[in-house]
């Protein structure tokens, strides 16, 4: 029989999860394509692969959008004794193209894989050991193989150094160690890719291990509440529901469970939100006037598009911030948002300080975030470092009493987000925006960077955007009011 081909990456698909490989070849249609995160990840693959290719000068390109065609440029190309890009090779069912391909002299080759991470993991150990399976079946000699990935430490001064930004380690040893089950393991796929009927196979950690699956309906036809649902469950949720234990109420008592998680158990069998008046009174108690409650958006470019910034260093580009001087005042926002021309901290940083007094606590949800990127900011801009340094004494984290369950209800299913508590206790929320989430409102302000929209598309964007983080900072007013009513009946 013959075999279907199986490409590199359908191989590391089989090796994450055989129903998704079955699915790939006999049910595509049950497979979503690409949502726009991860395309957007596809596409900063193909930048930082394309500049990875000036490492290697001279190369030749072979790669083409016809199968046949990109076979053909790789066999003609390979007596140029020169940096091949996109070589592809084809032997027995096996099809693998090379991001890079380097001679080294007497018909001797080096893989080269790039990657748009910052270190090498397992899963790219396993990709080049596929490669350099398909280079030998095709009379290739392999003389060593490399993962090429960004250097978190490079920070961009002028043009891209790209000897700078990619960091080079050699993997050959660890893609030795991994070789020797590539045959089996493909054997074995070409199995299932045969077999009439889908490999049964349940959610488990390979569901986002070491990618998310876009498969996502197996677990979308769990029920509400499910145990996948437990409060830092980790490992232990797996365990549970290969015993049958489908639902957090059902947990048995043999289980040791966090005070976090009995909470949340309990919450599940009555149907009521658990609430801690103690801790919420002495929260409420802790804060001072006035109130600035702060969020920030930032986007992490992998290639670094501005002077004094590090690939993924987070930028941030927008702020939200709900004033509230007295109890029982409405508040008053300002606000700030890039307008993706230029580097937005030192403006960012400028309104910010502008709106921001020396006395009162400033309120944000989550504040390791916001802590985290005013001190990158103070070390990019020495100018602010004492301002950035006394603001970081007013932050308190509206999270903590969520965090610690002393508000807890049923609703929250597991989760101290924003998301899910505003909603949990305000009824308030983000259905129905086209920007409802922070990676959502990351990849539109890069593709405004980028240059991806036009004018008019760029106007609708930045009122999303403003939207969606006014709601932020202004959802926490509303947490913070409900959280006084519930120990006082009366809002801060």
């Amino acid at each position: 029989m013959k075999r279907k081909l199986l490409s590199k990456s359908k191989y590391l698909n089989g090796l994450q999860c055989q129903k998704y490989l079955w699915l790939l070849f006999n049910d595509k249609g049950k497979v979503p394509q690409p949502d726009v995160s991860t395309q957007h990840v596809f596409d900063e693959g193909h930048r930082i692969g394309e500049l990875a290719k000036s490492l290697f000068p001279d190369g030749i390109e072979c790669s083409c959008d016809d199968f046949i065609g990109n076979l053909n440029n790789t066999r003609q190309a390979l007596n140029a004794n020169r940096p091949l890009f996109e070589a592809g090779f084809y032997v027995d069912g096996y099809f693998s193209r090379l991001d890079i391909l380097n001679p080294i002299g007497d018909g001797i080759w080096d893989i080269y894989e790039v990657k748009g991470s910052t270190s090498v993991k397992p899963v790219n150990i396993e990709d080049v050991a596929f490669q350099r399976h398909c280079a030998q079946l095709a009379g290739l000699e392999i003389r060593k193989c490399f993962v090429v990935h960004l250097n978190n430490q490079y920070v961009k001064n002028g043009d891209i150094d790209p000897h700078q930004l990619f960091t080079i380690e050699d993997v050959t040893e660890l893609a030795d160690e991994v070789s020797d089950f590539i045959v089996d393991r493909a054997e074995k796929m070409w199995e299932i890719i045969a077999s009439k009927t889908c490999p049964d196979i349940g959610v488990g950690p390979h569901c986002s291990d070491p990618y998310r699956c876009p498969v996502t309906w197996c677990r979308e036809c769990l029920p509400e509440h499910n145990i996948f649902n437990l409060y830092r469950g980790g490992k232990k949720c797996f365990d549970m529901f290969s015993e049958g234990i489908f639902f957090v109420k059902d947990i048995p008592e043999s289980y040791k469970l966090s005070a976090a998680q009995q909470i949340q158990q309990s919450c599940e069998i009555s149907g009521k939100p658990s609430i801690d008046k103690q801790a919420i009174q002495e929260f409420i108690e802790s804060l001072n006037y006035p109130l600035y409650y702060l969020d920030f958006e930032t986007f992490s470019p992998a290639i670094p598009i501005y002077d004094g910034s590090r690939p993924y260093q987070r930028i941030p580009f927008q702020f939200s911030l709900h004033v509230l001087k007295e109890p029982g005042n409405n508040p008053d926002h300002y606000g700030y948002l890039a307008d993706g021309t230029c580097d937005p901290r030192p403006e960012f940083l400028a309104k910010l300080k502008e709106h921001i007094g020396e006395t009162g606590n400033i309120i944000t949800y989550n504040m390791s975030f916001e802590k985290g990127v005013l001190k990158e900011l103070g070390e990019a801009f020495h100018e602010y470092s004492d301002w950035i340094e006394e603001t970081l004494e007013q932050v308190i984290d509206l999270y903590a009493p969520f965090r610690g369950f002393s508000y807890y209800h049923p609703m929250q299913q597991g989760s101290a987000s924003i998301k899910k508590v505003l909603p949990a206790l305000t009824g308030k929320g983000y259905d129905g925006m086209d920007i409802g989430k922070g990676d959502d409102a990351s990849l539109a302000f890069f593709n405004i960077v980028m240059g991806m929209f036009s004018e008019e598309e760029i106007r609708k964007v930045r009122q999303d955007l403003e939207k969606y983080c006014a709601l932020d900072t202004e959802g926490m007013n509303w947490i913070v009011e409900e959280l006084s009513k519930l120990v006082s009946g009366t809002p801060v």
